[in-house]
């Protein structure tokens, strides 16, 4: 069974008949082209495919597409203004937050809805706020302080 979605990408509006089974993560890469979500595992365990709905940070692959009608989505690819890239993702390039890449744009999403809810975080409260997304490489040590950075630099 398809149904008939309007989403907000991005800024731009999407609207696509799709199958009541496709989930958010699966619309995003494959009908929009937009590869930034990584599909990690599936089960919601890792956070690569961390994207933001209505401002929330979520997993989509826990999300049918359909169930994003109407709403507003972020991805990775949204998040720079005017090809300037966004304070958290200057911190994760600034702060050596990332090796491989796969999970950093769902460390970014996630990151970016907790500073939106706390503004300047203790180190503890951004290892909480990103306890949802795993990190194969790192040891999360310069993940935290990219975060520190983006915190000092959207406060100022």
């Amino acid at each position: 069974m398809t149904y008939g979605i309007s989403i907000n990408v991005n800024g731009t509006q999407h609207t696509n008949e799709v199958e009541s089974r496709l989930l958010l993560s699966s619309y995003l890469r494959e009908t929009l082209n937009l590869t930034g979500a990584h599909i990690g595992c599936d089960t919601t365990s890792c956070g690569a495919c961390t994207v933001l709905l209505n401002g929330a940070a979520v997993k989509s692959c826990t999300l049918f597409a359909v169930q994003a009608n109407g709403a507003t989505v972020t991805t990775i690819e949204g998040l720079a203004t005017n090809g300037e890239l966004h304070p958290i993702q200057e911190g994760f390039w600034e702060k050596h937050g990332l090796q491989c890449g796969f999970c950093t744009p769902g460390m970014i999403l996630s990151a970016y809805d907790l500073l939106q809810r706390n503004p300047n975080p203790t180190e503890q409260e951004i290892r909480h706020g990103l306890a949802g997304n795993l990190c194969r490489c790192t040891g999360y040590h310069n993940i935290v302080k990219a975060v520190q950075y983006a915190a000092e630099k959207m406060s100022s």
